[in-house]
């Protein structure tokens, strides 16, 4: 199979990695708001829910995240000279920060699956920037292919998570009136 195909590929895995982590935390958040509904409410959403969360994360999510993987090492076979490269160290480490998000969110939901939470959904709605600040990171950085563009992309990344969090506290008081 030609090089464009498999990077094609591995970007149609990326996408459907984040739309399925986007997603489940999205889910999440709902989950652990009909924990706290009255029974009668409890009964009908938790089962609905679980079952699209379900759906989510084993037949979209995780596949989508190992054929990423696949993909992105075969494209790194095709260009191993950037594995001495600063900006792919640098984006193969965010890369590993994803993959640890990833497993972070299978045991968050193993413990909403059970009908357990330590999570608040506010909790949730912080967790869930966490992926797209790691978006932003990751694709920064290969189509700059630039250490210094990562600085510059960390000043802005730091800049994105205070202007999200204040989204949040905003949203969070705009719900509560």
């Amino acid at each position: 199979m030609g090089f464009e195909y498999i990077k094609a590929l591995h970007i149609i895995f990326v996408v459907t990695w984040f739309a399925g982590l986007f997603y489940i935390v999205r889910l999440f958040i709902y989950q652990t708001e009909a924990m706290e509904r009255p029974e009668s409410e409890r009964v009908i959403l938790k089962p609905q829910l679980d079952l699209m969360a379900s759906r989510l994360w084993y037949i979209i999510t995780w596949p989508s995240a190992i054929l990423t993987l696949i993909f992105g090492i075969w494209i790194l076979s095709y260009r191993m000279g950037y594995l001495q490269l600063g900006f792919m160290h640098a984006k193969l480490g965010f890369v590993v920060l994803l993959y640890a998000y990833h497993l972070g969110c299978h045991f968050i939901f193993k413990e909403i699956q059970k009908g357990r939470t330590r999570w608040t959904s506010t909790q949730l709605r912080i967790w869930n920037e966490v992926s797209t600040l790691l978006l932003f990171a990751i694709v920064f950085l290969i189509v700059l292919k630039n250490t210094l563009s990562m600085v510059w992309g960390i000043v802005g990344l730091v800049g994105l998570g205070i202007f999200l969090m204040a989204g949040i506290k905003i949203y969070k008081k705009y719900r509560t009136k």
